[in-house]
Formats: C-alpha cells, sequence, structure tokens
C-alpha cells in the first residue's frame, strides 16, 4: 500500500475586469499557493495550455490533450 502527502493551500478566485474596444470585460484568474506550484508533484508549467471543466461542485484542470 502506497502512502503520500497531498500538498494543499488556500487559492483564491479573482475578477480582474479589462477594457478592450471601449467594452468591459470580465477576466477570471484562480490563484494557487506558492507552496503548492512548488511542489515537484505540480503537473503545469506557467503558460502551459490547460482544459478546465466542471464536474458537479468541483472544478477540473488538466494538461491539454493533443489531438493528431
Amino acid at each position: 500500500m502506497s502512502h503520500y502527502f497531498m500538498i494543499q493551500g488556500t487559492g483564491r478566485v479573482i475578477n480582474r475586469p479589462t477594457k478592450s474596444g471601449g467594452k468591459v470585460y470580465d477576466k477570471f484568474f484562480i490563484y494557487i499557493p506558492t507552496s503548492v506550484a512548488k511542489d515537484s508533484a505540480f503537473p503545469f508549467e506557467p503558460g502551459e495550455e490547460v482544459t478546465i471543466k466542471i464536474e458537479g461542485r468541483k472544478l477540473i484542470i488538466e494538461k491539454k490533450s493533443e489531438k493528431i
């Protein structure tokens, strides 16, 4: 039986409205605590595209799959 520790922290959802073409658009960001993002198990690199989906009350963020 393998055991591992789940790294977790408290993040925040932020809306930063942005003006473009004379209109204001909502722009949402999810801040991930440094302790989580710097962990060796963190699966993403800065600037990497991801797939985001909602399953029930969960937000799922996955590496974007390459379509061949």
